[in-house]
């Protein structure tokens, strides 16, 4: 069984905890940093787009699209997408990005979707698992929303990493939070993430009615060489986000048995 520790973690002591992952104070510099990084630009959509395959003609929901690249690219690729975020400021730079192309819905992805049963062939929730505590009602709503054999592409912090590098904890079994202050266009915003054993993430998605298809450790694209020399080394040698790819199996219904 998972075991969850309730992990007290201390902000810098101007933050306000209600205020914690805040994208609407800082959507702009957090697009404008996600555009054409190594890690999001070369490492994490990249890795994303090839998991997903040719997507032509598929209904893809992006859930967690923040200022839409990746519906953006599903969409170049044929998709049609649907995208979905907490954050308004995100969802704002998502339509002057997407245009009319892409249905954005401003959900938590904590609530109950404003889908059908069975209405996507795909979900993409690319580095958006890793901010919630509770995996379970998130992934059975994820899971009544795609068809049978549909899939769930997704893209977490690597357990190893959050576990030996960002504020150490002794219990790598135990789902645990840790926090620290993100600098984005000079300004400070704390963070909240909870981290999960291996094993943890891959129990979440069988519960929710998933099959695992695939557990990934990309390389980066390969053009990042020159453009990143430092950061190349480093992520073609250290693990830094892990991708699953789940199924609901095709017998399935697209609501919980």
């Amino acid at each position: 069984m998972e075991r969850v520790t309730d992990v007290t973690e201390s902000f810098a002591q101007s933050a306000d905890r209600d205020q914690v992952n805040d994208y609407d104070s800082f959507a702009e510099a957090y697009s404008a940093e996600n555009e054409n990084n190594l890690v999001n630009a070369y490492y994490e959509r990249p890795a994303m787009l090839t998991l997903a395959g040719d997507v032509a003609g598929r209904r893809i929901l992006d859930a967690g699209c923040g200022s839409g690249p990746l519906s953006a690219a599903l969409r170049d690729r044929g998709a049609i997408v649907t995208g979905i975020d907490a954050s308004a400021g995100m969802l704002t730079l998502a339509r002057r990005r997407l245009g009319d192309d892409v249905a954005l819905h401003l959900v938590d992805l904590s609530d109950r979707l404003p889908f059908d049963d069975g209405a996507f062939d795909d979900v993409v929730a690319s580095l958006v698992l890793h901010y919630l505590e509770d995996w379970g009602p998130t992934l059975a709503e994820l899971r009544r929303v795609l068809r049978p054999g549909g899939r769930l592409i997704a893209s977490v912090d690597h357990p190893f990493v959050a576990y030996t590098h960002r504020d150490p904890r002794p219990d790598y079994f135990a789902t645990t939070a840790y926090t620290f202050d993100w600098m984005l266009g000079g300004q400070s915003t704390p963070m909240r993430l909870w981290r999960k054993p291996l094993h943890a993430m891959i129990d979440a998605f069988t519960t929710a009615g998933f099959r695992i298809a695939v557990i990934g450790e990309p390389q980066p694209d390969p053009a990042a060489r020159e453009l990143f020399p430092d950061g190349f080394h480093d992520l073609s040698t250290k693990p830094c986000f892990l991708f699953f790819v789940v199924e609901v199996p095709p017998s399935a219904t697209g609501s919980d048995d």
